[in-house]
């Protein structure tokens, strides 16, 4: 076995630090010595530790009795280690939406004593390449990832490493095959729309979040579907593109109000899109909601103080990052997941800027 020195972050990137008990002399073990004493690999030593059933019976019998020859103890937070760690990553984080992920998961993480590393991975090439290098270096117990996209290769590295991985929001691949958490996004997007159809509207813009996630897309099928119900025609022309930011807002609001015929009512598939529309409007000269009816959705904080305090959806953002947190660590703790799958409830919530049509 090994000596006892202590070893580099090689030796600690799965989240637990090791002791031997000598009958006299405390010493301390490391997950890898036991692994190459084993003849495993260190994420399979890992996996035992953490109770994980991914492990071969005959593997996990010869590594459970070294741990327990070894006096092996894992590593906690009132230890005085440094605490294990969930990384939390996010696509960009220039947006309130993604402070209120961070607050759900950041309360959650903290009562278990656990510690949340919060990176961005943006678009840019070779960025996330750079996260997973940080990640094999720390002890990291499990990943949230946030409406973003790991190239395939990563996600098979996570798998490989066996850390836990849980999604939000999820794009579609490659992480679809791990536990993902959401909203109601089609209902939410339904009942933004119904409640325009019942105020008395029937030229409903519509601007659009990014293609390439789900919950947009879910959105706009919820809209399009509400206009369905109520035979309203669904006409191409009042749907625009855009990205969840203030600009594309502005800009959508912009193209919708050019048209020929332009909407009584705009439905932005977020609050910021929303709050560019509103600037959008107010530059022309028109007012919300007397002119026009503006919805958003997300209920940041913000928007209840906007001018005038904005009609939305709102999606249980900080519950999202709780139960996101919490399923990351039980797949840590190798604990069955109730379900795969978890969609959050959506409520729409109404303010002062929606109103009946004029005339």
């Amino acid at each position: 076995m090994a000596d006892g020195r202590a070893e580099g972050a090689a030796g600690t990137a799965d989240g637990v630090a090791e002791q031997r008990v000598a009958p006299k002399v405390e010493q301390k073990v490391t997950i890898t010595a036991i692994a190459q004493e084993a003849g495993v690999s260190v994420p399979t030593v890992s996996r035992v530790v953490n109770g994980r059933s991914d492990v071969a019976p005959a593997t996990r019998a010869r590594v459970e009795e070294l741990l327990r020859q070894y006096g092996y103890r894992r590593r906690t937070s009132s230890s005085g280690d440094r605490p294990a760690l969930i990384d939390l990553v996010f696509n960009d984080l220039d947006s309130p939406w993604a402070v209120e992920i961070i607050r759900g998961v950041e309360e959650t993480t903290h009562e278990v004593g656990f510690g949340t590393v919060v990176s961005a991975i943006h678009d840019r090439a070779g960025s996330a390449r750079q996260w997973m290098r940080n990640l094999r270096a720390r002890a990291s117990g499990g990943v949230i990832l946030v409406t973003s996209v790991l190239e395939p290769v990563l996600h098979e590295e996570l798998h490989r490493l066996g850390v836990p991985l849980v999604v939000v929001d999820p794009a579609g691949s490659p992480a679809l095959d791990a536990p993902t958490v959401g909203a109601t996004n089609w209902a939410g997007g339904m009942a933004a729309t119904e409640h325009l159809l019942e105020l008395g509207h029937r030229r409903i813009g519509f601007i659009a979040g990014p293609p390439r996630l789900l919950c947009s897309r879910a959105r706009m099928d919820g809209y399009r579907a509400a206009l369905e119900a109520a035979g309203v025609p669904v006409d191409d022309r009042l749907m625009v593109p855009g990205d969840f930011y203030h600009e594309s807002g502005f800009t959508g609001c912009n193209r919708l109000m050019d048209l020929d015929e332009p909407p009584t009512a705009l439905f932005a598939s977020s609050d910021q899109m929303a709050l560019g529309a509103i600037e959008a409007l107010r530059r022309r000269g028109m007012r919300v909601p007397e002119d026009i009816s503006v919805v958003g959705f997300d209920d940041l904080p913000e928007v209840r103080w906007s001018a005038p305090p904005l009609t939305t959806v709102r999606q249980p953002l900080v519950e999202m990052g709780k139960v996101a947190a919490r399923t990351v660590l039980r797949q840590a703790r190798g604990e069955e997941l109730d379900s795969p799958r978890v969609e959050l409830a959506t409520e729409l919530v109404v303010r002062a800027s929606t109103a009946p049509p004029r005339g």
